[in-house]
């Protein structure tokens, strides 16, 4: 079962997940957001870089909790930039010197639960590293509202070539494929809450229903039907 809140990290979520629950397909895939987690699992941490497929769990057993990021924030707060990580989990002591994560992961497992042990190293982490930069919402808006990467660009006062160098560091990957997830979850949302596909595909900037079906299939992997269990 998955269970999430907003965490006291602003923009960031904290959530758990406990294997069993839905066997519909797709239930148990990790789909492409834009975001970057600091995990817990069996006593241990780990990073989740920002997704441009789905990611299957496998099998392992034992409950799962984690801080998801808000878009572009992860690297400054961890000290990685994101294109370094993409499409991986990798623990995090590959990433810190080991003395400093075996002492943050104590903490993490004498905590109340583990959730709120990540979330209280992630708001120590934000403490001391600082606040990510603002530019990165204001990319991140835009995309979302379906601006344009060039127009996006221009409103920013930057050149094409420096977002796209500022968004690999950040986000992991080119605004194009950012503007992309985005729009993909837009679309998820929407389909999500009972709205036909073809309207869906329209309102989330797609050109057309089969324009949204090839996006899906290539970010879940599956049909907006199955992954949606319907």
């Amino acid at each position: 079962m998955y269970a999430e809140r907003a965490s006291r990290l602003t923009g960031a979520v904290v959530w758990r997940n406990t294997p069993g629950g839905s066997t519909a397909p797709g239930a148990r895939l990790v789909l492409p957001d834009g975001c970057m987690d600091l995990l817990w699992h069996e006593g241990r941490l780990f990073v989740a870089g920002p997704d441009t497929r789905a990611y299957a769990p496998g099998a392992a057993s034992g409950p799962w909790a984690g801080v998801r990021f808000s878009p572009g924030s992860a690297p400054t707060f961890l000290g990685v930039p994101a294109h370094a990580l993409r499409d991986q989990r990798v623990r995090l002591a590959d990433l810190w010197p080991a003395a400093e994560v075996r002492r943050l992961t104590a903490r993490v497992n004498a905590a109340a639960t583990p959730a709120l042990g990540l979330e209280e190293l992630a708001l120590a982490r934000a403490a001391a590293s600082g606040a990510p930069d603002p530019l990165l919402r204001r990319v991140v808006a835009a995309l979302d509202a379906g601006c344009p990467v060039a127009v996006t660009a221009d409103e920013l006062g930057i050149g094409a070539r420096q977002l796209h160098r500022r968004s690999l560091a950040a986000f992991g990957y080119g605004p194009k494929t950012l503007a992309r997830v985005l729009r993909f979850r837009r679309a998820l949302a929407l389909a999500r809450n009972g709205v036909p596909f073809a309207e869906t595909a329209a309102r989330a900037g797609f050109a057309d229903q089969a324009h949204l079906a090839r996006d899906v299939r290539g970010l879940a992997g599956v049909p907006l039907g199955e992954l949606l269990g319907v």
